[in-house]
Protein backbone atom coordinates (compact mmCIF):
# COMPACT_ATOMS: atom_id res chain seq x y z
CA UNK A 1 0.00 0.00 0.00
CA UNK A 2 1.38 3.41 -0.99
CA UNK A 3 1.93 5.96 1.75
CA UNK A 4 -0.16 9.12 1.61
CA UNK A 5 1.81 12.19 0.60
CA UNK A 6 0.44 15.73 0.90
CA UNK A 7 2.06 18.55 -1.08
CA UNK A 8 2.23 22.33 -0.63
CA UNK A 9 4.26 25.07 -2.33
CA UNK A 10 5.40 28.00 -0.22
CA UNK A 11 6.99 31.25 -1.37
CA UNK A 12 8.50 34.30 0.30
CA UNK A 13 10.78 36.96 -1.27
CA UNK A 14 13.02 34.95 -3.64
CA UNK A 15 12.60 31.62 -1.80
CA UNK A 16 10.51 28.73 -3.07
CA UNK A 17 9.80 25.70 -0.89
CA UNK A 18 8.30 22.40 -2.05
CA UNK A 19 6.87 20.71 1.04
CA UNK A 20 5.70 17.11 1.42
CA UNK A 21 3.85 15.84 4.50
CA UNK A 22 4.11 12.09 5.09
CA UNK A 23 2.52 10.31 8.07
CA UNK A 24 5.32 9.78 10.59
CA UNK A 25 6.64 10.87 13.96
CA UNK A 26 7.41 14.56 13.41
CA UNK A 27 10.87 14.71 11.77
CA UNK A 28 11.58 17.78 9.63
CA UNK A 29 14.08 17.32 6.79
CA UNK A 30 15.19 20.32 4.74
CA UNK A 31 17.30 19.70 1.61
CA UNK A 32 18.18 16.21 2.93
CA UNK A 33 19.45 17.69 6.21
CA UNK A 34 17.89 17.79 9.66
CA UNK A 35 16.22 21.10 10.65
CA UNK A 36 18.79 21.56 13.46
CA UNK A 37 21.67 21.27 10.96
CA UNK A 38 20.03 23.50 8.35
CA UNK A 39 18.87 26.42 10.50
CA UNK A 40 21.27 27.76 13.11
CA UNK A 41 18.89 30.25 14.73
CA UNK A 42 16.21 28.93 17.08
CA UNK A 43 13.73 31.59 15.87
CA UNK A 44 13.82 30.18 12.33
CA UNK A 45 13.09 26.67 13.65
CA UNK A 46 10.11 28.08 15.58
CA UNK A 47 8.80 29.81 12.42
CA UNK A 48 8.96 26.53 10.48
CA UNK A 49 7.09 24.60 13.22
CA UNK A 50 4.33 27.23 13.78
CA UNK A 51 1.64 25.70 11.49
CA UNK A 52 2.18 22.22 12.97
CA UNK A 53 1.92 23.60 16.53
CA UNK A 54 -1.21 25.64 15.67
CA UNK A 55 -2.99 22.55 14.25
CA UNK A 56 -1.56 20.17 16.90
CA UNK A 57 -0.05 17.84 14.27
CA UNK A 58 3.60 18.14 15.37
CA UNK A 59 4.13 14.42 15.98
CA UNK A 60 1.75 13.07 13.30
CA UNK A 61 3.63 14.00 10.11
CA UNK A 62 7.19 13.93 8.82
CA UNK A 63 7.99 17.04 6.80
CA UNK A 64 10.24 16.74 3.74
CA UNK A 65 11.26 20.05 2.16
CA UNK A 66 13.17 21.12 -0.94
CA UNK A 67 13.89 24.85 -0.74
CA UNK A 68 16.02 27.15 -2.86
CA UNK A 69 16.61 30.87 -3.38
CA UNK A 70 16.80 33.78 -0.98
CA UNK A 71 18.28 33.81 2.51
CA UNK A 72 17.54 31.82 5.64
CA UNK A 73 14.69 34.04 6.87
CA UNK A 74 12.95 34.00 3.49
CA UNK A 75 13.38 30.23 3.28
CA UNK A 76 11.90 29.73 6.75
CA UNK A 77 8.88 31.85 5.75
CA UNK A 78 8.48 29.89 2.51
CA UNK A 79 8.61 26.57 4.38
CA UNK A 80 5.96 27.80 6.85
CA UNK A 81 3.72 28.81 3.93
CA UNK A 82 4.25 25.43 2.23
CA UNK A 83 3.52 23.42 5.39
CA UNK A 84 0.31 25.43 5.89
CA UNK A 85 -0.85 24.70 2.34
CA UNK A 86 -0.01 21.00 2.69
CA UNK A 87 -1.97 20.83 5.98
CA UNK A 88 -5.04 22.11 4.10
CA UNK A 89 -4.79 19.05 1.83
CA UNK A 90 -4.60 16.84 4.92
CA UNK A 91 -7.77 18.33 6.44
CA UNK A 92 -9.79 21.35 5.27
CA UNK A 93 -10.93 21.94 8.87
CA UNK A 94 -7.51 23.45 9.64
CA UNK A 95 -8.32 26.44 7.38
CA UNK A 96 -9.85 28.81 10.00
CA UNK A 97 -6.97 28.17 12.43
CA UNK A 98 -4.25 28.71 9.81
CA UNK A 99 -6.03 31.69 8.24
CA UNK A 100 -6.47 33.43 11.60
CA UNK A 101 -2.77 32.97 12.38
CA UNK A 102 -1.91 34.42 8.94
CA UNK A 103 0.02 31.37 7.68
CA UNK A 104 -1.95 31.02 4.42
CA UNK A 105 -1.30 34.59 3.25
CA UNK A 106 1.57 34.89 0.78
CA UNK A 107 3.84 37.71 2.02
CA UNK A 108 3.84 40.12 -0.96
CA UNK A 109 6.88 42.14 0.11
CA UNK A 110 9.68 41.90 -2.44
CA UNK A 111 12.99 43.62 -3.03
CA UNK A 112 12.49 46.95 -4.80
CA UNK A 113 14.26 47.37 -8.13
CA UNK A 114 17.23 49.68 -8.56
CA UNK A 115 16.41 52.88 -10.47
CA UNK A 116 18.69 54.66 -12.92
CA UNK A 117 20.47 57.72 -11.54
CA UNK A 118 20.50 56.15 -8.06
CA UNK A 119 22.99 53.84 -6.35
CA UNK A 120 20.29 51.48 -5.08
CA UNK A 121 16.47 51.39 -5.03
CA UNK A 122 16.24 54.69 -3.14
CA UNK A 123 19.84 55.59 -2.23
CA UNK A 124 20.86 58.71 -4.13
CA UNK A 125 24.49 59.70 -4.86
CA UNK A 126 26.07 61.81 -2.13
CA UNK A 127 25.22 65.48 -2.46
CA UNK A 128 27.62 68.31 -1.67
CA UNK A 129 26.72 72.01 -1.91
CA UNK A 130 30.34 72.95 -2.64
Amino acid sequence: MAKEKFYGTGRRKKSIARVYLVPGKGEITINKRNIDEYFGLETLKVIVRQPLVATETTDKYDVIVNVHGGGFTGQAGAIRHGISRALLQVDGEFRPTLKKAGFLTRDPRMKERKKYGLKAARRAPQFSKR
